[in-house]
């Protein structure tokens, strides 16, 4: 593929945090950037050149929106496939429709992993209580019921402890198509992301450990401490991953790490990831600006970490007293402090994070979470 050289429009279907910072990037390398989405004032379309709001079944609105860029990507995953089909009879889509049509369904993403060979959590299919009845004696309990779309940050799930619990928890996710996974008593959970171009080019960053707080993201530590072995193996299941679905662009795949030591593949995302944002501060080239290059058939850059990182997502729950104490925060000079322009604040809702890095990964974390509590102190 011919490159797309800066001065050219990049369109992003979707227009939250994610497409802000990748706007962030493309623009200091000196592209322009259109977003499409259903809102306006979003996070990316406060940033970018253009902001198109329109509905993603406008199939119209989508061609006349990707017929004046030269390409397409994403900032999540489950923008419908007519809407990926309509933008790719106009200009290149990147990563194609097919890795979403797979990533963005349970099923399909599970069944993907499983005919590929790689490592996952059991699972069984459920669409009625009669399939949960045979999925639990088949997986035991206890087990996780996951509905199979538009499931995320904990969302659309439910733990089933007992047998008895089965019939509240299907009633629970809405009684639809749904997956039900083995319960993993995982040691931790850690997350690769890597980029891959259309020649075939890979590259990665060091595996990431995740901390979770209600099922939400709440601090990633890079590098892991897990053992070189493990790191080893974790790059080389998403290399296989990228390669398999054919990706161009960024995409992630997060990892229970068993407590016997082995990885299985919790779920993939193909887009920049909350894990990878420490990489805008602590790597020469952040996920974003990767995105960017892969999308638009530039070699990719260099992942290195720079030092050891910890980032901390703010949610609106800090807001509930009122404005956080942004300069307590900051009193550490090596903070970095991110807002994605969201209004209003609202519990639960993802409206920036802080990044610190240090001589040591441990050491991060503890700064990111003193600052963070340095905001409502």
């Amino acid at each position: 593929m011919k490159p797309i050289l800066p001065g050219a429009a990049i369109g992003i279907l979707g227009s939250g945090q994610l497409g802000r910072m990748f706007t962030i990037a493309a623009r200091r390398m000196g592209y322009r950037v259109h977003t499409f989405s259903p809102d306006e004032d979003t996070p990316t379309g406060q940033v970018a050149d253009v902001e198109v709001v329109g509905a993603y079944d406008d199939l119209d609105a989508v061609r006349a929106f990707a017929s004046r860029v030269s390409a397409v990507t994403f900032e999540f995953e489950n923008v419908p496939a007519p809407t990926a089909e309509a933008a790719a009879s106009c200009a290149p889509v990147r990563p194609d429709g097919s890795v979403l049509h797979i990533t963005q369904q349970r099923i399909r993403e599970k069944s993907f992993l499983a005919e590929a060979g790689l490592p996952h959590v059991p699972f069984r299919t459920v669409n009625s209580k009669d399939d949960m009845d045979a999925a639990l004696r088949d997986l035991g309990c206890p087990a996780v019921l996951k509905s199979a779309a538009f499931g995320y940050d904990g969302k659309g799930q439910c733990m089933i402890r007992s047998r008895d619990g089965a019939a509240a928890a299907w009633d629970t996710v809405g009684a639809r198509e749904c997956v039900l996974e083995a319960f993993v008593d995982f040691e931790r959970e850690i997350s690769v992301v890597a980029a891959r171009g259309e020649d075939g080019e890979f590259v990665h960053y060091r595996a990431v450990h995740n901390h979770h707080c209600r099922h939400i993201l709440d601090v990633s530590v890079a590098p892991a401490s897990i053992p070189e072995k493990l790191e080893r193996e974790a790059a080389e299941i998403a290399h296989a991953v990228l390669t398999k679905l054919g990706v161009v662009g960024v995409l992630c795949t997060e990892f229970f790490v068993t407590r016997d030591g082995r990885l299985l593949i919790n779920e993939l995302a193909p887009r920049p990831h909350n894990s990878g944002h420490l990489t805008i501060d602590a790597c020469v080239t952040s996920q974003f600006e990767q995105q960017l290059r892969a999308v638009c058939g530039l070699p990719l850059g260099s992942p290195g970490q720079l030092r050891p990182a910890a980032m901390a997502n703010l949610l609106g729950d800090l807001w509930e007293a009122g404005e956080p104490d942004w300069a307590a925060a900051l009193q550490d000079r090596q903070v970095k402090l991110h807002l994605y322009g969201k209004l209003p604040a609202r519990p639960g809702r993802k409206m920036g994070h802080l990044t610190v890095l240090d001589e040591d990964a441990e050491g991060a974390r503890a700064r990111i979470l003193a600052a963070r509590r340095a905001l409502t102190a």
